[in-house]
């Protein structure tokens, strides 16, 4: 599926969202005018990539997450996602190469929590590094990694970054353990 890179960025924005979102804050969150915006949602809605609005809010497909590269997660693949990382494989949060930190993340929830603990400048050097991006990598999320990724190629920064990441990985370990929750029938 060849999608133009207006549609992409739409998905991305769509993707960065979660759940869903107006046209108008599509628009203005992919800094694309409210008409084209309007005109690339219905093609998408169209090939299967979006949800047409429901109470004028359109949301992502796993169709959508594929075009970006995200395949659909098993029950299996939600647990090990989430589950605790040996001391090796965890997270070290630290401000430059040379200046370690004390802080370490365990886990995705882990790292949820002790996110709203560390400074800006720690959140921005590891964004720059694409540190987080390769950590959500090695947990073998790729939606996460996926979305740290638009972060970063969308040069998002200083609190308006904080709160975008606390958003998106605490979204994230819900849909995760809701996933691990659910019963097999």
């Amino acid at each position: 599926m060849n999608l133009s890179s207006d549609e992409l960025e739409i998905l991305e924005t769509m993707l960065l969202n979660c759940n869903s979102a107006k046209v108008t804050q599509i628009a203005n969150e992919s800094d694309k005018e409210l008409d084209v915006t309007m005109r690339h949602l219905t093609d998408l809605a169209r090939i299967g990539c979006v949800i047409p609005p429901q109470n004028e809010h359109y949301s992502i497909t796993d169709e959508g997450k594929r075009v970006l590269g995200i395949q659909p997660i098993t029950k299996e693949k939600a647990k090990s996602i989430i589950a605790y990382t040996p001391h090796d494989k965890a997270f070290n949060f630290h401000i430059s190469h040379d200046a370690h930190g004390h802080m370490h993340a365990h886990s995705l929830q882990d790292f949820a929590n002790k996110l709203s603990r560390v400074d800006l400048k720690t959140i921005e050097f590891h964004m720059d590094n694409g540190d987080f991006e390769a950590w959500f990598k090695c947990l073998d999320d790729q939606e996460l990694t996926k979305k740290t990724a638009v972060i970063k190629k969308r040069n998002i920064t200083g609190e308006h970054l904080k709160l975008l990441l606390q958003r998106i990985i605490e979204q994230r370990c819900q849909e995760l353990m809701k996933l691990v929750e659910q019963t097999t029938s």
